[in-house]
């Protein structure tokens, strides 16, 4: 009798060897990684004024992307379908990437409770403000690195506006510098290949005190990794493409920073050195950087953390 498909592609399944937790992450990835949605993500799902996207553009750099809504916008009308109803914010590159049958990574965070689960599927269908998403991985995450803040959806305050550049500025590296959190973006090299569950886009949160994202001389940003699930679901992608996309989120301004980028994953040496609680950093190299103003319809709001 064949063993089940690993759950697992093999850039996750490298660093989970190279880590020494593989066998136990087979077993955990067969018990928590599911091709649908359990009940409790769908109710989740529709409980938020926002949500996080990873879209691909066709020269496969991965973008990240913030979605918002009244609470109801995304809504599951069966385990292993995601309906969500919002049109692109203002100059946002989300929805410029998608078509019918096109990779599609998700991410629901509430961060004030801590709460966030993510989803990698394909665009099943889309008309001008509706988008349905079909499951091909579906998973929680532990609550580590959360900062508690409250989303709460408004209407937009001010008008958008938008500069591209190619390097970070003094208003860029700002936002980037004072972060206690961002969100990337990653692809495994496969994600055009429907028939592999395991391929695809995924987006994932990062967090620290504040300032934990740092500045090199080269004009690169090193990132500490800490301890976490051991999925590597962002590394194990890192492995095989280092393109990725970065999502900076001023929470007082809404001011956002979409960030082309290349990685590389430093598992040892000065840098990593520098970095107290860091088992191994990122090494991310901007290409691009899209600092948006105005246009985002959510206020945040600081909430007293609580034990994680």
């Amino acid at each position: 009798m064949s063993s089940p498909p690993s759950v697992w592609h093999p850039g996750e399944h490298a660093l989970q060897s190279r880590s020494g937790v593989a066998e136990r992450m087979a077993e955990v990835g067969a018990r928590v990684v599911r091709a649908f949605m359990p009940d409790q993500h769908r109710e989740f799902f529709a409980q938020l004024p926002l949500l996080y996207a990873a879209t691909l553009d066709r020269q496969g750099q991965p973008w990240a992307s913030v979605l918002a809504g009244p609470p109801g916008f995304v809504q599951s009308p069966a385990p292993d379908l995601l309906r969500i109803r919002a049109a692109a914010l203002p100059h946002d590159p989300w929805r410029q990437h998608l078509a019918p049958g096109a990779p599609i990574g998700l991410l629901g965070l509430q961060a004030h409770t801590r709460r966030r689960n993510r989803m990698n599927g394909r665009v099943a269908s889309m008309t001008a403000a509706d988008l349905a998403v079909r499951v091909g991985q579906s998973f929680g995450n532990c609550p580590k690195y959360i900062q508690p803040r409250e989303a709460v959806y408004t209407e937009a305050s001010a008008p958008a506006a938008v500069r591209v550049l190619g390097e970070l500025d003094a208003a860029t590296l700002r936002i980037v510098e004072a972060a206690d959190t961002f969100f990337i973006a990653t692809v495994h090299t496969q994600a055009r290949d429907p028939a592999d569950a395991a391929a695809g886009l995924d987006m994932s949160h990062r967090g620290g005190p504040a300032g934990f994202v740092r500045l090199q001389h080269d004009g690169s940003l090193l990132v500490p990794d800490y301890v976490g699930n051991s999925f590597f679901a962002t590394y194990g992608n890192l492995q095989l493409e280092p393109r990725c996309g970065l999502l900076f989120i001023d929470f007082a301004t809404g001011e956002r920073l979409h960030i082309a980028a290349l990685a590389e994953v430093l598992w040892q040496g000065p840098e990593v050195d520098a970095l107290p609680g860091a088992l191994r950093a990122l090494r991310l190299q901007v290409l691009q950087v899209t600092h948006l103003t105005g246009g985002l319809p959510l206020l945040f709001r600081e909430v007293l953390a609580s034990a994680p």
